[in-house]
């Protein structure tokens, strides 16, 4: 595999890493050293100013709202790669923060700041803080195949679609 070409939009952000030798994720840590997040309230998009304070820099999601969470960088990753963002199982299990699409897919062409898109799927308001681990990515090989025309065969008895294997 190639390395994943990093370019950080902020001071002091480092690239994601796996928390142990054995981790299959990398980290991804909140950065909001831009000091805006693009909230969406019931599907409007409006842009919310970061609060700073002695503790450092947050944002607030009332419950049933989504945002793009900046994560501070850029990267390119080698073709034939994706990076599959998804929840941290801590996370998820000590807060009410959801990621909305996961997992979420970022391919090798992408060129802007990488975001983690969440929801507040809790009963009250959600404060996440800069530098917080809000997700984690997994990198998967992928391969391309073209379709061709031509009738699909059965090749076993199963039929029924969504559930008709039984179990």
């Amino acid at each position: 595999m190639s390395d994943i070409i990093f370019e950080p939009l902020h001071e002091g952000v480092e690239p994601p890493r796996r928390a142990t030798e054995a981790s299959a994720g990398h980290d991804l840590a909140l950065c909001l050293s831009g000091g805006r997040v693009r909230v969406f309230v019931g599907g409007v998009a409006e842009v919310r100013d970061v609060v700073a304070d002695a503790a450092g820099a947050t944002i607030t999601l009332a419950p049933g709202e989504k945002a793009l969470l900046p994560l501070g960088f850029k990267a390119q990753l080698p073709v034939g790669y994706e990076a599959q963002v998804r929840p941290r199982s801590g996370t998820s299990l000590k807060t009410d923060l959801v990621i909305v699409n996961s997992p979420g897919t970022i391919d090798a062409d992408y060129p802007d700041e990488w975001c983690v898109p969440v929801k507040n799927g809790g009963a009250g308001a959600l404060t996440v803080r800069h530098g917080e681990r809000i997700a984690q990515m997994v990198l998967a090989r992928y391969e391309t195949l073209s379709f061709t025309r031509g009738a699909v065969a059965r090749t076993t008895d199963r039929a029924g679609g969504f559930g008709s294997t039984g179990h």
